[in-house]
């Protein structure tokens, strides 16, 4: 069998109250010791300014100006003119008292602008605070007062929430700089409270004003204190330094490096993740060290689909829900098909598919299979595409396969976290055997399981399974100000992911389970609630699903957002003519729906008591409106149930009566 990570130690038996770890695994780039670092490459500026040096007139930072609600083509600034930008934006932080060291904070949807502050941060050695797009100014006030910021970028629109009298922190700025530009009103409000506003144009004026030289940071420094929502308390400052990004840039350079369609300076990437993150972060910095292209999404994911014909990306990366969308799509579109036009594609689909089994490229597997079918749905991606990369949460091995075969491109999952700069493992192109699975350690990184034992986890097992640990050099200092949760996580050097993943026998790693999401029924079993969430959602007709468990009880309850396409196939076959929002209100389909899930536990496997026995169907999809949802869209598990409580303690009841 053909191994695609190096065993470079032994696994330990746990003794003396001690867990058992398993074997130390490294990427085959780094198995017989982690490759030197690039002298020129240190820093994240040095990523930028050696870009600009090589690639001046390359096309950087695209975007779409919307004039009169009609969105237009793509205009680009290049990297000489960004580099520009940034040294005068960059001026006149310096010129209104920005001292290496100071917090700069940065909030909107993605944009130049965003870049552009970013890199004026690490061109004085000031740190860079992303605040959330996604979140109310709950999370914007707490990150402003803990990191102690004094200036803040802001798009147009989100002025007026960070001056709202609940958000307390403005009080504690020296400035607020607009994306655009700022009102009279604003600037007026902002200004009884001793806060100056600047439209961009006018800092960019104050900055050729009074020009400074460039103070670059030491890889030492800190380059970005990136708040993590987390699904529960308050965010938790991840702090990175500019030799942590800059060397995880120079890990996934040496790892994509090696395979035969390399990313170049031509290539193309969509922005539309939350530059606030890590996974977008990552990838934008990527692709500014090859001098490559970013394009950002006009503000509208519905529209998305729109940015992408117009850009006509290389490379896409998003969370599972994203690509599940694009498979819902090609879906629905084959449903409409007839008959013979269906059964030719799923017959060709098969074709390919054996072909990439035996180890074809998905270039050579069928051209013909490509030609005939599936550059549809390439063109549907813009008809540039090359890359898709799936990460946040795991993605179904049914839907990575068809995305595989029909897509005529690369598609990947990855996995990682804020505190381990986003790349922590990631797949190999054309690799059958990594579907459903997150790839490898990357470069700079190792990793290891430690045992679980209250969930049955053992790394030394014949399934070797644990806590997923991480040790490396692409890695987060600690959590700000809060060095008691950095020694809760970090023992021996060893970050502690809170994530449950397997090593197959080819060394690859697959994500099982959570450890924090384990709870303890009434009658003594422990139930992985997100294991079961992954499970279920594989459901065609779940969208979105919450699974409650209560200590006191001995059932599991779910909520459940259902797909509406598949609902309504449901409801035409059995006679039902309301709309969807009806259907929705029929105890025939919450019957239907628990059917449904029980034939899902059955098919996978599961134990009784993790059979869902009750479930509240819910018409609206969970939002980060409503605080329920993570910028990620991961559940947050507290505030779905102050939210459900009502229908929880309904099914609870409804369940406690069909006993008796």
């Amino acid at each position: 069998m053909k191994s695609f990570a190096a065993k470079v130690e032994e696994g330990v038996k746990g003794k003396d109250g001690k867990p058992s770890v398993g074997p130390v695994y490294r990427n085959l780039l780094s198995e017989k010791g982690f490759p030197p670092l690039e002298s020129e490459i240190t820093t994240t500026w040095d990523i930028f300014s050696k870009s600009v040096e090589k690639f001046p007139e390359n096309k950087m930072l695209g975007w779409r100006r919307i004039v009169e609600e009609k969105v237009g083509p793509y205009m680009w600034k290049t990297y000489k003119e960004v580099y520009e930008e940034v040294l005068q934006i960059s001026s006149a932080l310096r010129a209104l008292g920005a001292e290496p060291g100071s917090r700069v904070g940065i909030y909107g949807v993605n944009c130049p602008e965003w870049i552009v502050a970013m890199e004026a941060c690490a061109a004085h050695t000031l740190i860079c605070v992303p605040l959330y797009d996604t979140l109310g100014s709950g999370a914007v006030d707490y990150i402003v007062e803990h990191a102690e910021i004094d200036f803040v970028f802001v798009q147009d629109t989100k002025i007026k929430r960070l001056l709202d009298p609940d958000c307390k922190c403005a009080k504690r700025l020296k400035a607020i700089v607009s994306f655009t530009n700022v009102s009279d009103e604003l600037s007026h409000k902002a200004s009884e409270i001793g806060v100056k506003t600047y439209s961009w144009l006018d800092f960019l004026h104050m900055g050729r004003e009074k020009p400074e030289e460039t103070n670059p940071p030491k890889p030492f420094n800190i380059c970005t204190i990136m708040y993590t929502s987390g699904t529960s308390g308050d965010p938790k400052g991840v702090v990175l330094t500019h030799e942590a990004v800059a060397t995880s840039v120079v890990g996934m350079d040496l790892y994509m490096d090696q395979f035969e369609d390399k990313m170049t300076h031509e290539d193309v990437y969509l922005s539309f993740l939350p530059l606030a993150h890590i996974l977008d972060r990552a990838n934008e910095e990527y692709f500014f060290s090859k001098g490559a292209s970013v394009g950002y999404y006009h503000g509208n994911l519905n529209a998305l689909r729109d940015d992408i014909q117009e850009l006509k990306p290389t490379y896409l990366a998003g969370v599972p829900r994203v690509f599940e969308r694009i498979h819902e799509g090609i879906q629905k579109a084959l449903q409409e098909l007839n008959p013979r036009r269906r059964f030719i594609f799923n017959a060709l689909y098969k074709h390919k598919l054996s072909w990439m089994n035996r180890g074809y490229s998905h270039t050579k597997a069928s051209p013909m299979a490509d030609f005939i079918a599936f550059r549809k749905i390439r063109n549907k991606l813009g008809g540039r595409i090359r890359l898709l990369v799936s990460g946040g949460a795991p993605l179904s091995p049914d839907i990575e396969e068809f995305l595989r075969v029909t897509c005529c491109c690369f598609v990947v999952q990855g996995y990682g976290l804020t505190e381990t700069l986003g790349g922590t493992a990631l797949g190999f192109p054309d690799e059958m055997c990594m579907l459903g699975t997150v790839g490898i350690p990357a470069v700079y990184n190792e990793i290891r399981l430690e045992e679980v034992s209250e969930m049955g986890y053992d790394p030394l097992g014949e399934n070797p399974a644990g806590e997923i640990c991480i040790r490396g050099k692409s890695m987060f200092s600690g959590y700000y100000k809060n060095p008691e949760l950095t020694a809760e996580v970090m023992t021996d050097g060893w970050f502690h992911t809170g994530d449950i993943g397997a090593i197959l026998p080819n060394g690859v790693l697959k994500i099982i389970d959570r450890k924090k999401n384990l709870i303890k029924l009434s009658q003594g079993e422990y139930v992985a609630l997100e294991h079961l969430e992954n499970i279920y959602g594989q459901n065609s007709f779940v969208q979105e699903i919450w699974v409650y468990g209560d200590s006191f009880k001995s059932m599991l309850v779910a909520v459940i957002v259902p797909n509406p396409e598949t609902v309504n196939r449901w409801a035409k076959d059995l006679g039902f003519t309301k709309p969807y929002e009806g259907l929705c209100s029929l105890s025939e389909l919450q019957e239907h729906i628990i059917s449904e899930l029980k034939s899902t536990a059955e098919k996978n496997k599961l134990r009784k008591f993790e059979y869902i026995k009750a479930v509240t169907v819910e018409i609206k999809p969970f939002d980060v409106e409503r605080d329920l949802v993570t910028a990620t869209l991961k559940n947050r598990r507290n505030n779905l149930l102050k939210y459900y409580q009502v229908q929880i303690d309904e099914m609870y009841q409804k369940l406690a009566s069909k006993k008796i």
